[in-house]
């Protein structure tokens, strides 16, 4: 059974730091595309990260080039998610999710199976 579990979530200032994991099971991620989304009160669901090994693709949201990375550890069935120099628009809650056909692209209706979220709050 498919499972996505988030964690890592926080308050942090602007300008600082947090790594958020997504511990996968019930499939190995190394074969399918897995995704980070973030969901602001009010606002739709939106993409911000997607990583893909089976067709060797990362994309990242505009809005988080140069500032969030993304990287996984197939021997821990995880998938992170570094957001540095934070911002107050950040903040949300944040989704993994994965996409069985592997297309690494950030489109919600794409993706088969979502995580709970871990919430991440950016004030000072």
């Amino acid at each position: 059974q498919v499972h996505l579990v988030e964690s890592g979530g926080g308050w942090a200032q602007p300008g600082g730091s947090l790594t958020l994991s997504c511990v996968a099971s019930g499939f190995t991620l190394d074969d399918y595309t897995i995704g980070w989304f973030r969901q602001a009160p009010g606002k739709e669901r939106e993409g911000v990260s997607c990583t893909s090994s089976s067709i060797s693709s990362t994309d990242y949201a505009d809005s988080v080039k140069g500032r969030f990375t993304i990287s996984r550890d197939i021997a821990k069935n995880t998938v992170y998610l570094q957001m540095n120099s934070l911002k107050a628009e950040d903040t949300g809650e944040y989704y993994c999710a994965v996409d069985l056909i592997s297309r690494c692209v950030l489109r919600v209706a794409n993706y088969h199976y979502w995580g709970r979220g871990t919430q991440v709050t950016v004030s000072s």
